[in-house]
């Protein structure tokens, strides 16, 4: 071999094959697809776990467990620093005051956790669906209450 016989072959930018375009081309007729069978014919795409006919893995494998995720609650979850930091002392916070202020956004089937991060100085009233021990705690030492909302 000779050093201008390296790069012989090799096609920085090689053309894709255009199939169908006659017998010159070597891939005319059938276009690389063979004779008949459902992979011969227009729009087939091969599905990702098809084994040729066999019984697919998928099914083969025995079904085991349980997915709990059905009955997750969707909360939105609302810390005590952000409360201090929005709204004033003798404020009566609900979820319409909470999504004005944007700390509530989107869709929360559920309803509202109030947790209990950071710290309260202002009686506030919090209207909420559910509160962590910590959090209760921190707004009633503040004078404030919280409100559990069904």
């Amino acid at each position: 071999m000779q050093l201008h016989d390296i790069h012989v072959g090799i096609h920085k930018n090689k053309k894709r094959k255009r199939v169908g375009r006659g017998p010159g081309s070597g891939h005319g007729k059938t276009s690389s697809k063979g004779h008949k069978g459902h992979s011969s014919r227009q729009g087939f795409k091969h599905a990702p776990l098809f084994e040729g006919g066999q019984t697919r893995l998928a099914r083969r494998v025995p079904k085991r467990g349980f997915f709990n995720g059905a009955f997750k609650k969707d909360l939105a979850i609302v810390n005590l620093s952000s409360l201090e930091a929005c709204f004033e002392a003798g404020a009566v916070i609900d979820e319409a005051a909470l999504r004005a202020r944007g700390l509530v956004k989107g869709r929360h089937d559920d309803g509202i956790k109030i947790l209990g991060d950071g710290t309260v100085t202002k009686a506030l009233t919090v209207h909420a669906t559910k509160f962590s021990g910590s959090a209760a705690e921190k707004l009633a030492a503040a004078g404030g209450k919280a409100v559990v909302v069904a």
